[in-house]
């Protein structure tokens, strides 16, 4: 079910019948304690009526034994509600829900279209069709919700940067005194992007808070600013907003602003005089702490000072303002909406892309380790020579990880018949395709009492993994990573006064020589990681210099939006889902069949659906013009059905067959496939974003070669446009 606002804690407390129990999971601490504790009377004796977990709380409670019982048996609850149900449930909580024998009711704010494909399936439902839905259009108009006012103002530095050429001369001068970093480095322009992340300029700050304090929605007869957020981009953006009003609001003393955020220790204390209306501060700038599940009715003004790219994180976001709030004014003077001051055009990125989604999401790095050294084996007895050795370390390396799979635990027992094969010393010795492809599918990934090191060791693994299957397989992308390896030896050589580092110098030295890589083999590799990754924690990230600059920015003036997805007469909502059950009974016309299998459309085939639609009185003339907008009747059918995964996989099987792909490439293109199938839509730009960029920091340029990336490409946009007819 998808829910705007609070109404997920009354909908879980109206669905527990008297005499049942339910627990409610949620991800993080101030949501659990802010939302149910004046709800419920909540704990976690076996006998209460009613527990609230965290997901990972609960997944330690199942494996729980008492007096030889477990604690939480599978028919314990009667009914099961999940808060935030969305992508991270399918991924890694499934198997809780799968435990228990109960009713179930997932409740998410996050939209339709966002929601994982396998979330979908953990309630037998489509994609994008959930059991119910009640947008914030419907709850304003129920009078649950008040709506936005979306003021879009333009800043110059945010949106152009920082040009040195368009610098006064006095201006100049300050930018030519500036020690950019310890290099000595000069600069000619600054990019917007780097502004509030190392450069933070005073005076675009200083004329957000201008704006803001002039323009925000007032309280207390127009004398007091009233509640607001500040979503800033990091902890240092945040904390130097502060700093910038209380410079310039003196008479505050410190207090009417404050830093909310996980880096301050008193957070929670600082949250909960927050929610009182008439108790300081009065504005909270935050760094992802407030995005999500603070509940606070007083709040009328949200500040985007930082760009938001995830759909479900913007919409998270403007749930904060939502809340009802009666005589906030005065005796009967409620409030009637709020205003969001957007200051990095995110208003003006959603309605362009109406039909962006956050995509897949990529695998566990654990996960992944245990894939790369599956496919590794597979590489290595493929090869001309020999590899005997390393394949029997690799085995063991992984029939050890195995061995730590508890078959007692929940999750391990749904794939025990998998798990067991590969206890057994012997499952190792002939590994077929059926065997690797298990080892993938079914185990990797499992919960395993197998310790690996820490996470920069683990980094450096798949590192070496990944670099070993390059040069089996001679790719291009092997230079790049031979490049990675030489500049983490450079760096653990700029740490040698560390007796770990300085222990294997001899052969950090050698790795930065060009001898070292010219009879380069997977077993010379493999020594390189053995004695190396243990080093990798010690190499700390360098942080950039911080900037800090007074030049003059300019502001325009504040201009009204229309909030993306926010409809305008037209419920598109329900259109999509009339349109799906018009797809559910002809799904065997001619041109659906077409769209689902990627195939070509004409302009007449369109035009028969459109007729059919019209005369069902499913659409109108108005809802197909809206269409012609977003991509047309065929995208839009595209985005409902999705594309079918054979047609998908069959496009791209041409390209699979003449390149030997390796983890990540294979990886990169099952996220294709899997967006093609779930969407029936994917731009190429994507690809150089999360969750393409989780695999590569370069995305598809950091995993293929040019004149691969442009074949994929290629191939993405003839799916696409097929659909245009």
């Amino acid at each position: 079910m998808q829910e705007f606002g609070q109404g997920d804690v009354r909908i879980a407390g109206k669905g527990i019948p008297q005499g049942q129990r339910a627990p409610g999971c949620q991800f993080g601490q101030q949501p659990v304690r802010q939302r149910f504790d004046s709800v419920f009377l909540i704990g976690f004796d076996v006998g209460a009526r009613v527990c609230l977990s965290t997901y990972p709380t609960m997944m330690g409670l199942i494996e729980k034994i008492k007096g030889g019982e477990k604690r939480y048996g599978p028919g314990h609850f009667d009914l099961i509600v999940i808060d935030e149900a969305h992508q991270s449930v399918y991924r890694k909580y499934r198997a809780i829900f799968e435990y228990f024998d109960s009713l179930l009711v997932g409740l998410t704010a996050t939209p339709r279209d966002e929601i994982d494909k396998d979330t979908y399936s953990l309630f037998g439902l489509e994609k994008g069709v959930p059991t119910d839905a009640y947008d914030l259009d419907d709850a304003v108009g129920d009078g649950y919700l008040v709506p936005p006012t979306t003021i879009s103002v333009p800043l110059k530095f945010l949106r152009d940067g920082i040009d040195y050429n368009q610098l006064t001369d006095e201006e100049k001068e300050a930018w030519d005194a500036i020690e950019w970093d310890e290099d000595g480095t000069e600069r000619d322009r600054v990019e917007s992007a780097d502004l509030n992340k190392w450069l933070f300029n005073k005076d675009t700050i200083d004329k957000v808070l201008k704006h803001l304090m002039r323009n925000g929605i007032k309280v207390e007869g127009g004398d007091r600013l009233g509640k607001t957020i500040i979503f800033a981009k990091n902890s240092k953006h945040a904390r130097f907003i502060v700093e910038r009003f209380n410079e310039a609001y003196p008479y505050y003393k410190g207090q009417f602003a404050q830093l909310i955020d996980y880096s301050v220790s008193y957070a929670q204390s600082l949250i909960d005089d927050f929610s009182e209306a008439n108790k300081a501060p009065h504005i909270a700038v935050s760094v992802d702490m407030l995005d999500t599940g603070i509940d606070v009715p007083e709040v009328v003004n949200l500040v985007f000072f930082k760009i938001i790219r995830s759909k479900t994180k913007f919409w998270q976001m403007v749930g904060r303002g939502t809340r009802l709030c009666p005589d906030l004014f005065g005796p009967g003077e409620d409030k009637q909406q709020f205003v969001i001051f957007d200051y990095c055009q995110n208003l003006e990125f959603f309605q362009e892309n109406l039909n962006k989604t956050d995509g897949p999401t990529a695998k566990p790095l654990g996960e992944r380790l245990f894939d790369s050294r599956v496919e590794l084996i597979e590489a290595l007895a493929d090869a001309g020579e020999p590899h005997e050795a390393l394949i029997k370390d690799i085995k063991t390396r992984l029939h050890d990880e195995v061995l730590g799979m508890p078959l007692d635990n929940f999750i391990v027992r749904a794939k025990r018949r998998s798990v067991e094969k590969f206890r057994d010393p012997k499952g190792w010795d002939n590994l077929t395709l059926d065997d690797r492809l298990t080892l993938i599918e079914e185990v990797a990934g499992l919960p395993t009492a197998f310790e690996d090191g820490n996470l920069p060791a683990k980094q450096f693994d798949l590192l070496l993994l990944t670099t070993q299957l390059e040069l089996l397989k001679q790719t291009g992308a092997f230079t790049r990573l031979q490049m990675r390896i030489i500049n983490f030896a450079s760096a653990l050589e700029g740490i040698d006064n560390e007796p770990l580092v300085a222990k294997e110098m001899e052969l950090i030295l050698d790795i930065q020589t060009d001898t070292f890589w010219e009879d380069i083999t997977p077993e010379i590799l493999e020594t390189v990681r053995r004695r190396l990754r243990h080093l990798a924690e010690l190499i700390k990230p360098v942080e950039r210099k911080v900037v800090v600059t007074d030049f003059e920015d300019e502001i325009g003036e504040g201009t009204e939006v229309t909030m993306p997805e926010v409809s305008s007469g037209v419920d598109k909502a329900r259109f999509k889902m009339k349109v799906r059950l018009f797809i559910d009974v002809h799904r065997d016309h001619i041109t659906l069949i077409k769209v689902r299998r990627g195939e070509p459309l004409t302009k007449q085939d369109l035009e028969e659906l459109q007729r059919i639609l019209i005369k069902q009185e499913i659409a109108n003339d108005t809802l197909i013009a809206d269409l012609e907008d977003e991509g047309g009747l065929g995208r839009f059918l595209r985005s409902l059905t999705g594309l079918d995964k054979a047609a998908a996989k069959e496009a791209f099987s041409t390209f699979v067959r003449r390149h030997q792909l390796n983890a990540d490439q294979t990886e990169f293109l099952d996220l294709v496939i899997n967006s093609l199938t779930e969407s029936g839509y994917v731009d190429p730009a994507s690809f150089y974003e999360s969750p393409f960029t989780d695999l590569d920091d370069m995305g598809i340029a950091g995993i293929f070669d040019r004149d691969q990336a442009k074949e994929i490409i290629q191939i993405v946009r003839a799916l696409n446009d097929a659909v245009a007819a």
